[in-house]
């Protein structure tokens, strides 16, 4: 069952409290450095390794820990699953690196329970790149998690009920039949995506069509990982992959996923062109594709994820009469892309994580 995580309240006068694990100096330095120039974070310790870090989460109770993996004495692995145990629970973004292992690692951490993660910079970026990349990626990873006492508190609501969407210029007939499942999510995604993908039986009739996003061999690696959790035929698309019934396609990172038709089959079109809401890929660069070739027949799922990418694709999909579910606010881990598209009155449908197929299923 989903846990409830609503977003924390910092009260006036307090700042989101931050402790920094990671095991090279430099970094620490870069880490606290960035943080330190935003006025809502503070940085309340800055340790070499898990088990100092236990220790230093006892005695300054921090709203984030920033964690790298690979450490002296106790990993980052390792020190999660003894946080995850314990009664102080502080959100966590691990500190990944662009390699295989540091993928697959943090693949491990976000089955852990972090929550969230960050690409560490390449060695040999000058200093001002590095504070850059931290103070565009790390510092809104941080602030997701909180409201902060000049933003109107969310009041935690249980599942919301339901939302119609508005009347649309297409309505969606009674007899329309669903042939695609196109699929948008970030923070949280691929917890969710190993909650629900394993829960579709073996003889879905449609394609599905994922954006997560990822990264460049996190996607490939996401998407072995799904395939070992499932009997469907799990890939990372590729330029020209076939799109066809009981196959689950996930975007590449740094490429948008289209679909293309040959006149005899349909295939995936991967591009770079400009980042959509700051992702690439992007969810409504699918969604729009998807609406475009199949129209009502779609089926388009909001998962947990910051920010609001997918709410313009929602609504060109809505205009062609497709069917959009949106997962609650109780069992995201950031309700930003659901929420934006609940709030925009587009979501047919809105209902927990582990009830999503079900849904989808009384679609088909």
């Amino acid at each position: 069952m989903s846990r409830l995580i609503y977003k924390k309240t910092i009260a006036p006068g307090n700042r989101i409290r931050v402790l920094i694990v990671d095991d090279s100096v430099v970094i620490r330095r870069l880490v606290a450095q960035a943080l330190s120039e935003d006025p809502d974070l503070e940085v309340v310790g800055a340790v070499s390794n898990g088990a100092l870090a236990l220790a230093r989460i006892a005695q300054t109770n921090p709203d984030v820990v920033t964690l790298d993996v690979e450490m002296p004495e106790m990993d980052g692995l390792e020190m999660l699953r003894q946080l995850r145990r314990g009664n102080v629970r502080p959100r966590v973004v691990m500190c990944s690196t662009l390699t295989e292992r540091g993928a697959l690692a943090t693949l491990d951490a976000l089955a852990l329970g972090a929550d969230d993660y960050v690409t560490k910079t390449a060695n040999g970026g000058s200093l001002e790149l590095s504070l850059n990349s931290l103070r565009e990626e790390l510092i809104p990873k941080i602030k997701q998690f909180f409201v902060l006492s000049q933003q109107s508190p969310a009041t935690p609501t249980g599942h919301p009920a339901a939302t119609g969407s508005p009347r649309q210029a297409f309505q969606r007939s009674a007899g329309s039949r669903s042939k695609v499942l196109a699929i948008g999510v970030s923070t949280g995604g691929p917890t969710a995506l190993g909650a629900i993908i394993p829960q579709v039986p073996p003889d879905f009739p449609i394609p599905i069509l994922i954006v997560q996003h990822m990264p460049p061999l996190f996607t490939r690696l996401l998407a072995e990982r799904l395939q070992a959790s499932t009997s469907l035929k799990v890939e990372e698309a590729a330029e020209g992959s076939s799109v066809t019934a009981g196959k689950v396609l996930v975007a590449r990172g740094d490429f948008h996923m289209r679909l293309r038709n040959t006149g005899k089959d349909l295939v995936i079109g991967l591009d770079q062109s400009p980042p959509e809401n700051s992702c690439r890929p992007a969810v409504d660069v699918l969604f729009r594709s998807v609406a475009e070739t199949f129209g009502s027949a779609a089926i388009g799922v909001i998962l947990t994820g910051m920010g609001q990418d997918g709410l313009r694709g929602t609504q060109v999909l809505k205009a062609v009469g497709g069917f959009v579910i949106a997962q609650d606010e109780a069992s995201s881990v950031v309700w930003g892309m659901p929420g934006a598209v609940v709030a925009a009155g587009l979501a047919d449908s809105v209902v927990p994580l582990e009830n999503v197929v079900s849904e989808v299923l009384k679609r088909i």
